[in-house]
């Protein structure tokens, strides 16, 4: 008998392919700025977009983070494993076999600094045209972070941020 299980898989980080933490700000139901975060991988492992969708799945849910499932707020599960640490302007997500950093505008810092969390959108989707070191046109963010396939196809964590001096 084979186990179909996630558990049973070893876990290999380089089948993620290039993982990409994006943070962007924008005006929330409560007229002020929500810091958000978007993790997704561009799809270029082995495999292609369907296996690193399948590797960021996995990792997710040994994280705990339901895909497509409800928001998780890490505001009040101190044991949750995923981290958001925000120093020197950059926004740097820690989980278990994984670090990923991003330089963070001064609008995220400001919204996040106000707030004290971020909402993490973490998406199996794969984005290719979201290449690190390109500028992402705002029309292009909003039609990718804001489509339901992206959406449906994420995990929605809460996170409060943290710093070295707290």
């Amino acid at each position: 008998m084979t186990s179909t299980s996630s558990e049973a898989r070893p876990f290999r980080a380089a089948a993620l392919g290039t993982l990409v933490v994006l943070p962007w700000s924008g005006e929330a139901p409560d007229g002020s700025d929500m810091p958000y975060l978007l993790a997704y991988s561009l799809g270029d492992a082995e495999g292609g977009p369907e296996a690193t969708a399948a590797a960021v799945g996995q990792l997710l849910e040994r994280n705990g983070l339901p895909v497509g499932g409800d928001l998780v707020d890490g505001t009040t599960k101190p044991s949750l494993p995923v981290t958001l640490l925000v120093e020197a302007g950059q926004a740097v997500l820690n989980m278990p076999q994984l670090v990923a950093q991003a330089d963070a505008p001064r609008e995220w810092l400001a919204a996040a600094a106000k707030r004290g969390y971020a909402h993490l959108v973490f998406t199996t989707r794969a984005w290719p045209e979201g290449e690190p070191g390109k500028p992402v046109e705002p029309a292009a963010l909003a039609a990718f972070a804001g489509a339901d396939e992206t959406l449906k196809a994420a995990a929605h964590i809460v996170l409060p941020t943290r710093s070295l001096r707290r």
